[in-house]
């Protein structure tokens, strides 16, 4: 493969989008109707499509053939070609966390001021716009209270709580929402049928699953899969397991049932069992706890799925440790999450491995009066 799988499958249109549909609807209605803004907003998670979206919208504003009405670009003109291959003159994207400078801003600031080379706007894209410096801040400030027509910005953000909020007011503002799990796995099998390799069903899953919620790190995970498998032959869950080394959020869930079934029996035989299975017991534990973290936090707050204490979840998994949660009081969970961050511990100096979790398992279930 001449290109890594993200950059290969990126979406050249709107409709190829996955996930984020009010934001597409409300981008192509903006597009179509020729009411657009000056700068845009896009603020979410790794992985969820903001640049991707704003180098459409750059593709969109600037395609020779679109027809007024319209808002898919052609694919097929100059522009949209020069965008395709990441050469075009008048969409320029800076990355903020390596040119988070005043030079560069003021470098921005005076391209500006001159008109597209070729196109009817000059579209420019700044990545993990929050780590600009105050004087930088101030500099994209200034242009974005004054900017000339020709002018649009699109600033992509992971973190919105760092940006400054007269740069934000300046913004009509888009929030990206991890991607479910279901949508990861369509996007999965439709690069899988591309590149006529034959996977198990349960192998897309646990690849969606340990994505958190990011189609580009589903695509890099399974890109590198791709280039480590016999793609011959249909690609097994368990290769994938022990290739990547992933411990699987279904098997941290699964364990929280039994604590929260009081299953002592069962707890044990299931952990025991992954470690026959090969599971680093310590990876295991460090993803336990937080998980149980999680819990405890949900718990008190009754946090939505979209805040980011709640990391590394689908709605769906969300949906289930909400389910568990209910089985335990605050207490309950403090003393568990205690007797494993103590067992985490002793796993550093325990002769036998999984004793300390074997113990910590028990007392959760059947505490020492």
């Amino acid at each position: 493969m001449s290109l890594v799988l993200y950059r290969k499958y990126r979406p050249k249109t709107f409709t190829e989008v996955v996930g984020q549909e009010h934001i597409v609807k409300t981008l192509t209605n903006a597009i179509a109707s020729g009411m657009i803004s000056h700068a845009y907003l896009f603020t979410g998670p790794r992985g969820t499509g903001k640049t991707t979206l704003g180098r459409l919208l750059a593709k969109a504003l600037n395609c020779q053939n679109r027809k007024e009405g319209e808002y898919e670009p052609c694919n097929q003109c100059d522009s949209c070609q020069e965008i395709n291959k990441g050469n075009s003159i008048d969409m320029i994207e800076i990355d903020a966390a390596s040119n988070r400078g005043i030079d560069e801003m003021r470098d921005l600031k005076e391209g500006i001021r001159f008109a597209p080379a070729k196109s009817k706007y000059k579209v420019f894209i700044i990545d993990e716009c929050h780590q600009l410096t105050k004087e930088a801040n101030n500099a994209l400030l200034k242009t974005l209270e004054e900017p000339p027509s020709h002018a649009i910005f699109v600033l992509a953000t992971t973190e919105i709580h760092k940006m400054i909020p007269t740069i934000i007011s300046r913004c009509q503002r888009f929030d990206f929402k991890k991607l479910t799990l279901q949508e990861i796995i369509k996007k999965l099998e439709f690069i899988a049928k591309k590149e006529e390799v034959k996977i198990e069903k349960r192998a897309l899953e646990l690849i969606a699953l340990n994505a958190a919620g990011s189609v580009r790190d589903a695509e890099s995970i399974f890109g590198q899969i791709l280039t480590f498998e016999d793609t011959a032959r249909e690609i097994k869950a368990e290769e994938v397991k022990d290739l990547l080394g992933l411990v699987e959020i279904n098997l941290i869930s699964q364990l929280f049932d039994f604590l929260s079934q009081k299953k002592a029996s069962e707890a044990l035989n299931f952990l025991n069992d992954i470690i026959e299975k090969g599971v680093d017991l310590q990876e295991f534990t460090k993803s336990l706890i937080n998980y149980l973290r999680q819990t405890l936090i949900l718990k008190i707050t009754g946090l939505q799925e979209t805040n980011p204490i709640i990391t590394g979840l689908t709605k769906e998994e969300f949906q289930k440790m909400q389910k568990q949660t209910e089985s335990f009081k605050e207490e309950e969970l403090l003393q568990i999450i205690n007797l494993f961050l103590e067992a985490e511990n002793k796993m550093k100096y325990s002769s036998i491995l999984q004793l300390p979790l074997e113990l910590a398992i028990i007392e959760a279930i059947e505490p020492i009066e």
